[in-house]
């Protein structure tokens, strides 16, 4: 009945022992014609896993066990064996093997195990009827064919019964293999902690006895923790003792400190009153100045005395200064060292008293210098400069010709503009050079701005001769 040699995997497996649901037959039509080819169409689910012999036969309606076969093909593997999916199959039985009578007969897919796993409605091997035929039986025939259909209805019926139940079955089997598998899991887990435990016990056992040993020898050793204890509270009380005195005399220095403190705090006040002075100091020089510079229009007889005062105020200024970072620098010294905060407040008080003769010294000098200047000023009279000048009205600032150079508020550009704006003849001031009638206004007043040094921060203006009176104009404005 095959047209192989090999007979193919069989076994006495009864129907409730099957799994039909796991391969499912597609279009099986109700009749195939005899004499021709019959091509099988199936459907490998997920739930099956094919092998090698595994093969498709067809039986005759009825049959117990897989080795009631009439022929057998076998199933061809699929292409992707693993996969996840279900897989669409097809094999084709010859007609020399196929039956000849008009009995019903199915697919069934056998495993290599023998065991069924699909089964196809039934079919049979007959020339369809004709619609249009004319098909004249007798009654017997009739009565017959009625019973027959009767039979088949039947049988179909417990069939389709059959089936349910028995794809029931697979799904109740099929929850008990998973629960057989999850309590084969969990006895596998058991089994291996039942051994890891063994083994824990028997190492807590050594680790017991090992501890048992070690006790004997705590013993003795917690007789010399006690002693140790005791020596180490003896030498805590001694410890506290001198706690206590060192605390005692961290309370003196911490009072020291705050007497320190106030000293530092009485130095500083007296060191702001000498920046005061030294300010006031500043102002007086910067009158001196003013002064200086008018007297030196009216005069040039005195300018001896003036550099005489220059030099005397520079020095002030020097000298002030130094003290001044002197005394910082000892107030700095004072609050690294407070245990040397007397004598060196004593050596601070011996240098302001110096300070403050110099200081009173250079002022009777600079009293001195006034009073000659001013005696030279009544003695002196204006120099007669030239006829255009005589005709020129008298300055209202100051009362200098030009404008005082220290005064930030009139320039030497206003001066000039309306000085000599109307003048036939131009003069310079500074040099006494006469410019021509013609001469462009512009060209004069970039002359006698030659002459002219103009301070980069408060915009005042200085005679370029006296060029040491600029740099201590600077120099004043360093210390600020």
């Amino acid at each position: 009945m095959d047209e192989t040699s090999d007979e193919p995997p069989t076994s006495a497996v009864f129907l409730d022992n099957c799994h039909f649901s796991q391969v499912i037959f597609n279009n099986v039509e109700k009749f195939y014609v005899p004499g021709g080819d019959v091509t099988c169409y199936y459907t490998l689910t997920q739930n099956i896993v094919p092998r090698g012999k595994d093969w498709v036969g067809i039986f005759r309606v009825g049959w117990k066990t897989t080795r009631e076969y009439y022929t057998f093909m076998w199933a061809p593997l699929p292409s992707d064996a693993h996969s996840d999916t279900a897989v669409q199959q097809q094999i084709q039985f010859k007609a020399y093997y196929l039956p000849k009578d008009d009995e019903y007969y199915q697919f069934c897919y056998v495993d290599q195990d023998g065991v069924v796993r699909g089964a196809s409605v039934p079919f049979q091997f007959r020339a369809e009827i004709e619609d249009d035929i004319l098909v004249v039986t007798t009654q017997g025939e009739v009565e017959e064919i009625e019973l027959q259909n009767k039979n088949l209805h039947k049988e179909n019926e417990e069939l389709k019964a059959s089936c349910a139940s028995l794809q029931k079955q697979n799904i109740d089997l099929q929850e008990e293999l998973n629960k057989t598998q999850e309590l084969q899991h969990s006895l596998e887990s058991l089994r291996s902690n039942t051994e890891k435990l063994e083994l824990e016990l028997n190492s807590l056992k050594k680790e017991n006895k090992h501890l048992k040993e070690l006790d004997n020898c705590k013993e003795a050793e917690l007789h010399q923790l006690k002693e140790q204890i005791q020596n180490v509270t003896s030498d805590k009380e001694r410890l506290e003792t001198r706690l206590k005195a060192a605390l005692d005399h961290l309370d003196q220095l911490q009072s020291q400190v705050l007497n320190y403190e106030k000293e530092v705090e009485n130095l500083s006040r007296m060191d702001h009153n000498k920046t005061e002075q030294l300010e006031s100091l500043k102002e007086e020089n910067r009158q001196l100045h003013m002064t200086r510079t008018q007297q030196k229009e009216q005069n040039k007889e005195p300018e001896r005395c003036m550099e005489y005062l220059k030099g005397t105020e520079a020095k002030l200024s020097l000298c002030l200064s130094h003290c001044l970072q002197n005394e910082q620098q000892q107030n700095r010294d004072l609050m690294q060292e407070l245990e040397e905060q007397k004598r060196l407040f004593q050596i601070l008080q011996a240098k302001k008293n110096e300070a403050d003769e110099e200081n009173r010294k250079l002022r009777e000098e600079n009293d001195g210098l006034l009073r000659h200047l001013s005696q030279a000023r009544e003695v002196s009279s204006f120099p007669v400069v030239s006829q255009a000048q005589a005709s020129i009205p008298a300055p209202e600032v100051g009362g200098l010709l030009f404008g005082n150079p220290y005064c930030g508020e009139i320039t030497w550009h206003s001066v000039l503009n309306r000085k000599f704006t109307a003048a036939s003849i131009r003069k310079c001031p500074m040099c006494d050079e006469v410019f021509p009638e013609d001469i462009e206004t512009s060209q004069y007043e970039a002359h006698v701005q030659s002459h002219i040094l103009e301070c980069p921060l408060c915009s005042e203006s200085f005679e370029k001769s006296n060029k040491q009176v600029f740099d201590d104009h600077i120099f004043c404005h360093g210390l600020e």
